[in-house]
């Protein structure tokens, strides 16, 4: 597995992004976390309002809150394509979905809490990504291999590389509970490095930044195109050289 932190991070994993800061501000929940929260204040006050309760209407209440939830953070990340990850309109979003704007603070308690939601998103689909692919064997096939999958990854979606491993979005940082999928994406990383003989932080911040920068690079310059992500053997290789008078061989 390989994925790791995010914005508030200072020691991203092998191939995330570090972005410039070591604290973070929690402003809202994590999106599992608002569903069971959400969920539960609902369900209270249909009992409350009918004089019914039971697990069955909860069930359905919960089921479709949580698929209302969901479709706004499609159309979030659609928008987001359209008019980049900062340019997310509340009104846009709620025509979106087919709601007004302030019905969306009764699935969100924020645009804040939005983004969290969709940066949790994002790590776990990260966390899929790598959960589904091969990276056993010599360190320089291991890396390479992380290297342009997380690449291929980041290609995927710029607005969501933008929101997981850069400041794109102003006056936003990830929740807490938000920032815990990230950071348990890097322990993860931590322990498939641990596992290639390479420990050292500085190798770490060393990897994340070639990577990052190789990621950063590929989007800037030839979105379409591999002319970045078919350097990633060749990363590795000039990584492992450097690292190998430390590093056992598998």
């Amino acid at each position: 597995m390989v994925a790791g932190a995010g914005p508030a991070d200072t020691a991203a994993p092998v191939v995330a992004a570090a972005a410039a800061a070591d604290a973070h501000t929690a402003v809202a929940a994590d999106a599992d976390t608002a569903v069971a929260a959400d969920t539960a204040d609902v369900a209270n006050a249909d009992a409350a309002v009918t004089g019914t309760s039971g697990t069955s209407g909860t069930d359905v209440r919960s089921r479709r809150r949580a698929q209302t939830r969901a479709e706004i953070l499609d159309a979030a990340w659609r928008l987001s394509d359209r008019d980049g990850i900062a340019g997310l309109s509340l009104r846009d979003l709620a025509r979106e979905v087919g709601m007004q704007a302030p019905s969306l603070y009764t699935y969100f308690d924020s645009k804040s809490a939005i983004y969290d939601a969709m940066f949790a998103a994002g790590f776990r689909e990260l966390d899929a990504t790598f959960d589904d692919l091969e990276v056993e064997g010599e360190p320089v096939e291991v890396i390479a291999t992380a290297i342009e999958a997380f690449i291929a990854f980041c290609r995927a979606s710029v607005p969501r590389y933008q929101l997981l491993f850069t400041r794109a979005v102003p006056d936003w940082e990830p929740s807490s509970e938000a920032y815990a999928v990230s950071v348990r994406s890097l322990e993860r990383t931590t322990q498939l490095l641990s596992g290639l003989g390479i420990e050292r932080p500085e190798d770490l911040d060393l990897l994340t930044a070639l990577t990052t920068g190789m990621a950063a690079q590929q989007l800037a310059n030839d979105p379409d195109g591999d002319r970045w992500q078919r350097l990633s053997r060749a990363a590795a290789q000039m990584f492992v050289a450097h690292v190998s008078p430390r590093t056992p061989r598998r």
